[in-house]
């Protein structure tokens, strides 16, 4: 096989491995990659019309690429809602994730009465849940900080603490991570990390 082949086999094979991503902008990075490839292998072996069609892919995945880093940290596209720990859509999306929550926060467990549960929405499409706990009259535990797959590459619960009328409302005025928690991203968020958990700090 010449190094000419192998550029087509690697090319089709990014693209085809792109399409199984459930990170929407993990696929658009890879399916963008490997359309510049095939463009090249298309453009040395002389197939034009496959040079067009991923030439104009190229095209369309660079702009939805940029809109979603634009909106990745956009206010005006996440909105976040207060629901009670007994909500029935909140159950349904906690035992629909169940496994996947699992994975990255092991010692979850249900959330109970008392506790505050918020859920994270972009238009109709739920991309994150928050459940916090009181553990004085000023602080609270994050209990669980959960984003769905296809949003993976986002930090939703980000708008959680970024809007402060939310935490104004519960009297919080610090917020703890749990130390279990895998793949934290609060250094990126106002919070400092403290031994093998995360604060933000209100006051």
């Amino acid at each position: 096989m010449s190094w000419l082949d192998a550029l087509g086999w690697a090319g089709s094979a990014l693209l085809v491995f792109s399409l199984l991503q459930a990170r929407v902008l993990r696929f658009r990075v890879l399916n963008t990659i490997a359309c510049v490839v095939l463009v090249v292998f298309n453009a040395m072996i002389g197939v034009w019309p496959m040079v067009a069609m991923n030439t104009v892919l190229v095209c369309i995945n660079a702009w939805f690429i940029v809109r979603l880093l634009r909106e990745r940290h956009d206010e005006a596209v996440f909105d976040v809602l207060r629901v009670g720990t007994g909500d029935d859509y909140l159950r349904h999306v906690l035992a629909t994730h169940r496994d996947d929550i699992l994975r990255f926060q092991p010692d979850f467990t249900e959330p109970h009465p008392g506790e505050s549960a918020f859920i994270v929405i972009r238009g109709d499409e739920t991309v994150g849940v928050v459940v916090l706990a009181r553990e004085d009259d000023e602080t609270a535990r994050i209990l669980l900080d959960y984003v769905t797959p296809r949003y993976r590459d986002f930090t939703p619960g980000e708008f959680v603490w970024r809007r402060s009328g939310l935490l104004d409302d519960l009297g919080v005025t610090r917020v703890v991570t749990p130390p279990t928690m895998v793949a934290a991203y609060y250094d990126r968020v106002g919070f400092r990390q403290d031994g093998p958990a995360y604060v933000l700090e209100r006051r």
